[in-house]
């Protein structure tokens, strides 16, 4: 696994770009289309790009966090041990329970370990933060998403979870 995915862009191809990841609002249309057959000079010559967009995999993996967050259902994140301890000692870890590795065609693949509230239905949300993991990650970065293993690592009442986070924190104080 790298601990970034670079991805090439090329400046003078707009028809490379994904329609889902780059769509263009209704007052760019003129300019795309003045872009476009500006670009049209261009399509007998091949041109070496010099430009890059690099995303580290904590970008990716944050933007990934926030949108499972926003998951009804989910009330939290399931870290490793090294997540435990950064926030011991008081550190927030946005990205804690999400990994991502890119496949060698630039695809990413999404592991998410979740705690999620008593009751609901684990299929659900896996559908649900299936699509809001994808529509962040295609809109935010243009990536395209291989796949998504949501792994449920706890079942807990909200007021479980809510106690459980008030110990973790006080404990942290201390």
């Amino acid at each position: 696994m790298t601990d970034e995915l670079k991805v090439e862009v090329e400046t003078a191809d707009q028809g490379a770009l994904d329609e889902a990841a780059a769509p263009v609002a209704a007052e760019n249309q003129d300019l795309a289309v003045a872009e476009e057959s500006d670009d049209a000079e261009f399509e007998d010559e091949e041109l070496d790009s010099e430009d890059s967009l690099t995303y580290s995999n904590g970008v990716i993996e944050k933007i990934v966090a926030i949108a499972t967050r926003e998951a009804d259902h989910v009330l939290g994140m399931k870290g490793n041990l090294m997540h435990f301890v950064q926030e011991t000692l008081g550190a927030e870890n946005l990205t804690k329970g999400v990994s991502v590795e890119v496949t060698d065609d630039n695809r990413v693949i999404v592991n998410i370990s979740v705690i999620i509230e008593y009751g609901s239905y684990a299929p659900a949300i896996f559908e649900d933060v299936k699509e809001r993991v994808t529509e962040q990650l295609t809109a935010m970065t243009g990536l395209e998403v291989a796949g998504i293993n949501l792994r449920i690592e706890d079942v807990m009442t909200r007021e479980e979870y809510a106690a459980s986070h008030k110990r973790a924190q006080e404990a942290a104080a201390e």
